[in-house]
């Protein structure tokens, strides 16, 4: 049998929310069940828990605040301490928000006017949970909870990759707690649901999902609430049969997974086949069926693949991350293609967003063939020097833009765009230098759009295979050679001017910025070749679509920065990274050229992508 793990967490007393009644007691409930009744080691974070124990180190406290939890995420979730077959449970009853397109949980220190400074995001504790190795991570979120009711506004429109995760409630409800029960009825039934037993038991998520759908609106109506309509998100949708209570599992059950596993070995999908035969023998350890399909995966496998993008054709495309351990890469060209041109279209705005000039630019841009017509295009920006941070008055200048300075900057060659999905591709199949790459991380699919949900390992991962496989030192740029890049000579907010439209960039439009227009919101990247607009360098995608890592560790303002537009990396924040130029949920301000914040070493966020340089002097 497999090894089991779970998180609960209740919260009850909110600093700067309204208190909860029933929070705290629902974490208790699911925690001692999970423990006495199903055989799992669970962590229970709630007021006055006694301290979690480590395996090495000081105890954690228990208490849910955002300090403690991220840390926690952070340090447990580092490396994999669970493996196939196992199983890793998240339960969270407490306060929930939407956030600028993001899910949110709400510590008890959270501040709703921080959400994301101070909440942590569904889509973040996903990530983390996937890296203690199960391949069955469950999430049952009871929130939110807002003045007497669990108001689910919102929250629940996510989709976590690879997790099943069990809303209390549809965005558009509220879930509710019963006094008389003294606990939410979502959380009532969900004990209710894990605790039956024979043929009708819940020990799939399709039967949980159809017992839930049943009985948590029939409590409501019992105790005169509104209706209350919990729902399941299943990524990927194979996972519908998966076993949660492999004790409880019926020959059915097990069958029916056997079936599943047959059928995405005849569908070419090895890895979800892999998967399942391995779900059979964490509860059959001898079945010999599940044994006969490992061995006929295992042996599949060692044979040769060809190069991802060696697919006749389908020139370009981008296989799934279930190929990327199997397939061997040629090894790519040793120069890249020199003086391709291409032509592009200068801007100008004024304060207002009144078009003031346009005009046609070309340049001269070096192509990295990455094979099968998939190119890497790299424009020169020349040295010069310039006034880094922000000008008195600028609107938006923030404390962290400060003192602006005078930095010299050697010429090198930059991204024309964001990385592509397509180029990830490609590059993660090549040999590992220190750490795997999943092949297609993105959260918003396309060839052309920019990759996204990368960490800044991953794509100093990503620089060091290409720099191993083309001779050339591809990089990170530092924080100063990003500015210097972006403002292309120009001290205007913007290198477009005084302000920035949706017609130019990908950013949230429902805001402005100064005088400037009200735009469209896009609500997801773009492709990095949607807009003919670029800055004099050539440069596209500076402002918005996706935020960039830089090289340098964050600090908080610029006093004891270089003067020759290193990378900053002594002292500052070693947690944290920069990154520059806004993204797709960003308002315009985030977007301008001086504007920079940071992110964590192992965030994987939907807004955060990088380009690459290269030095040339």
């Amino acid at each position: 049998m497999g090894k089991n793990f779970a998180i609960c967490i209740g919260i009850n007393k909110y600093n700067n929310l309204q208190d909860l009644s029933y929070a705290k007691h629902d974490a208790e409930l699911m925690r001692d069940y999970l423990v006495e009744e199903a055989g799992f080691e669970a962590y229970l974070f709630a007021e006055d828990a006694p301290p979690i124990k480590q395996d090495y180190g000081l105890p954690f406290e228990a208490v849910p605040s955002i300090g403690t939890l991220r840390r926690f995420l952070r340090v447990r979730f580092e490396k994999p301490f669970l493996s196939s077959g196992d199983n890793f449970w998240f339960f969270f009853a407490g306060h929930g928000l939407r956030h600028q397109g993001r899910d949110y949980l709400m510590p008890f220190d959270a501040d709703p006017g921080d959400v994301d400074g101070t909440g942590i995001s569904i889509y973040h504790i996903t990530e983390r949970l996937r890296r203690c190795g199960a391949d069955n991570v469950v999430l049952m979120i009871d929130a939110c909870r807002n003045q007497g009711r669990r108001n689910g506004v919102g929250v629940g429109t996510e989709e976590p990759k690879g997790i099943i995760t069990v809303f209390s409630c549809s965005p558009d409800e509220s879930s509710y707690e019963i006094d008389a029960l003294q606990q939410g009825s979502f959380t009532n039934v969900l004990l209710t649901a894990l605790r039956l037993q024979g043929e009708e038991n819940c020990a799939t998520v399709e039967r949980l999902n159809k017992f839930l759908l049943d009985n948590v609106p029939a409590l409501n109506q019992k105790y005169g609430k509104p209706t209350q309509t919990p729902y399941i998100v299943i990524e990927p949708a194979t996972k519908l049969h998966l076993i949660l209570l492999p004790e409880q599992a019926t020959e059915l059950d097990i069958a029916t997974l056997r079936e599943d596993a047959r059928e995405a070995e005849l569908e070419g999908d090895l890895e979800q086949a892999e998967h399942l035969w391995k779900r059979v023998l964490a509860i059959y350890h001898d079945d010999q069926s599940a044994w006969k399909g490992l061995k006929r995966i295992w042996s599949r496998t060692e044979i040769t693949a060809k190069h991802p993008c060696d697919a006749g054709s389908r020139t370009g495309s981008v296989l799934p991350a279930s190929s990327i351990s199997k397939l061997r890469p040629q090894q790519l060209p040793t120069k890249p293609v020199l003086g391709a041109s291409f032509s592009f279209e200068i801007v100008q705005v004024n304060s207002q967003g009144q078009e003031i000039e346009r005009r046609q630019a070309e340049v001269v841009c070096q192509k990295e063939d990455l094979g099968n017509g998939i190119m890497l295009e790299l424009v020169n920006i020349p040295g010069g020097s310039f006034m880094m941070g922000t000008f008195q008055g600028e609107k938006g200048r923030t404390k962290r833009e400060r003192p602006q300075h005078e930095v010299k900057v050697s010429s090198f060659s930059m991204g024309r765009y964001p990385v592509t999905q397509a180029q990830w591709s490609v590059v993660s199949f090549l040999p590992k230098v220190n750490l795997e790459l999943e092949a297609n991380p993105a959260r918003f699919k396309g060839n052309t759009y920019p990759v996204e949900c990368i960490s800044w390992h991953e794509a100093m991962e990503f620089c060091d295979r290409l720099s191993l496989y083309t001779g050339r030192e591809y990089r990170l740029p530092s924080e100063a050679e990003w500015e210097y890049a972006c403002r292309a000579t120009t001290t205007t907010p913007f290198h477009f001017g005084e302000t920035i439209r949706t017609s130019e960039a990908n950013y949230h439009g429902d805001y402005i910025y100064g005088c400037g227009p009200v735009g469209k919101y896009r609500q997801s990247t773009n492709a990095v070749n949607e807009f003919s607009y670029a800055n004099i360098f050539g440069l596209s995608d500076m402002h918005g679509n996706v935020f960039e890592w830089c090289q340098d560790i964050w600090h908080e303002n610029y006093n004891g920065a270089p003067t020759d537009a290193r990378a900053w990396i002594e002292a500052g924040d070693h947690a944290s990274r920069v990154i520059r130029g806004g993204s797709w949920s960003s308002d315009p301000a985030a977007c301008r050229s001086a504007y920079r914040s940071q992110a964590e070493l192992d965030n994987r966020d939907d807004a955060l992508g990088f380009r690459v340089v290269v030095s040339t002097s």
